[in-house]
């Protein structure tokens, strides 16, 4: 979009799509959390205070991600308005 632009675009858009990847990588990070501790009662037994806040980082990361995405689509739209002709 800079390039059909031909100036740089504001830097709240970058801002918002570099919180919309950490987001992702958070998420990503949780759900290995999550596999790793799911794995780990099958071999040993069920602690279950250590699983329930496995899942709810997850939750809190999912909601992190869902904000950030509702953000970065509407940084994008008009991020795209902004590039069309006038």
């Amino acid at each position: 979009m800079e390039r059909l632009r031909s100036s740089p675009l504001h830097a709240n858009i970058s801002t918002a799509l570099d919180k919309h990847l950490e987001s992702i990588h958070v998420v990503q990070a949780r759900r290995k959390d999550e596999i790793v501790s799911a794995s780990s009662r099958q071999r040993h037994g069920p602690p279950r205070c250590q699983d329930e806040r496995v899942v709810l980082a997850l939750a809190a990361a999912l909601r992190a991600l869902c904000l950030a995405t509702r953000k970065v689509r509407t940084v994008l739209w008009c991020a795209f308005q902004m590039t069309l002709p006038k």
